[in-house]
């Protein structure tokens, strides 16, 4: 969920009042005109008798011009699929055989593209269905448990800049660098904990001068506690240049582990979801710190969290679902129970991400935690059941 786009995809950048999330929305309105030419000259009256005594025109004459008429234009075949073992059949499917992933972001304005981190290889990829895949940036990264390369967030200005910062492992830590092309991955922000896992965390641009970034507990629930350790934590970076940078600010501690962000782009409100040893949950970042809105007792594992359409969505690993909650306003506080809209269709899932048409994108994790078929791990464009009102 951010800012800027590669070239060949529409920008996505987030806006709200307040100084919050920022996005750019660009709608397309195509107009249909149908324009009636009137030709009008000389009235010759007796030409008019002459042919009103001839009697009405003659059958042959009608099938003389049926046959001067142009045959109809045959219909354009469809494009078939190209061969080979990475075409799922499945129409919503737009990537496929990928590594491990982790983040996910669109790649248009439709959700027919999609932009996908390959945790275990270190690469950004953009692909829609068929593809082909282009890879815009490739990182370094420790893979080993559950680090490696854990999300990404293009430049506000990345048309000009073509920046990208990445939240990734590497030997030592986990960190925040800066990617520019032909360049080596420069250090932004350094120090995070690294552990056998507990490593997942998450990233977005809340304006242009703004990066939060959320950390996991690295297996550390104390770390997490901890106000000097930057485990666990949402973050507001403001140095987004390389070198020594100032320690960022703690917006919120004692986050558990695969943190997800899920910004609104309706309400402004910061909603996240992690794991702790007792429960799954979701929670909002208030001006007075985490107020938990729901928890999942039973721990289904949510690895990503999305804001579309008035719902809050969540996606699970060990459970395979996605499940919503409705997102909670000054007229409608209260949060009704979970509902499943989709239930063992994929596999488990892992990051997602709405657009503003109410279409998610969500990415598997089979290679990982379940079981993959022959085309994972895949991304898939998906529109919630109950988000089929029309939004033009």
């Amino acid at each position: 969920m951010r800012k800027g786009w590669p070239t060949g995809m529409r920008g996505r950048k987030r806006s709200a009042s307040g100084g919050r999330t920022y996005r750019v929305r660009v709608g397309a309105v195509v107009a249909i005109l149908s324009v009636l030419t009137m030709i009008s000259g000389c009235a010759d009256f007796s030409a008019q008798d002459r042919e009103k005594d001839a009697g009405t025109f003659s059958a042959n004459n009608e099938s003389q011009q049926k046959k001067q008429a142009p045959p109809p234009t045959p219909a354009e075949p469809p494009i078939p699929p190209p061969p080979g073992p990475c075409v799922d059949p499945d129409p919503a499917v737009i990537a496929t055989c990928l590594a491990s992933t982790a983040g996910v972001m669109p790649g248009d304005d439709k959700g027919d593209a999609t932009v996908v981190a390959e945790r275990t290889t270190g690469k950004i990829i953009t692909t829609k269905r068929y593809g082909p895949q282009r890879v815009l940036a490739t990182v370094p990264v420790d893979a080993s448990g559950d680090g490696g390369l854990i999300d990404f967030a293009f430049s506000p200005t990345y048309a000009q800049d073509r920046l990208i910062y990445a939240l990734i492992t590497t030997a030592s830590d986990n960190r925040v660098v800066r990617i520019a092309p032909g360049d080596v991955p420069k250090p932004i922000l350094t120090g995070i904990p690294k552990g056998t896992n507990g490593n997942m965390g998450a990233m977005y641009f809340r304006n242009p001068a703004e990066l939060i970034v959320a950390t996991g507990d690295a297996g550390d629930p104390s770390a997490a506690a901890s106000p000097s350790s930057l485990a666990g934590k949402i973050l507001s970076v403001t140095a987004l240049g390389s070198g020594a940078n100032p320690r960022p600010r703690t917006l919120a501690s004692g986050l558990g582990s695969n943190v997800s962000l899920c910004p609104s782009t309706t309400s402004g409100s910061l909603y996240f979801a992690d794991q702790t040893a007792a429960e799954d949950r979701v929670q909002v970042l208030e001006s007075s710190g985490p107020k938990v809105l729901w928890t999942w007792p039973d721990r289904p594992q949510i690895a990503g969290c999305a804001v579309t359409s008035g719902a809050i969505f969540v996606s699970t690993t060990r459970t395979q679902h996605i499940e919503a909650i409705n997102e909670p306003t000054r007229q409608k506080p209260a949060i009704t129970p979970p509902v499943v809209v989709l239930e063992k269709r994929y596999g488990a899932l892992g990051r997602m991400v709405a657009l503003q048409n109410g279409i998610l994108q969500f990415a598997t994790v089979n290679k990982q935690y379940g079981k993959p078929v022959s085309t994972d791990d895949r991304v898939v464009k998906w529109l919630p059941p109950s988000s089929t009102e029309d939004r033009t």
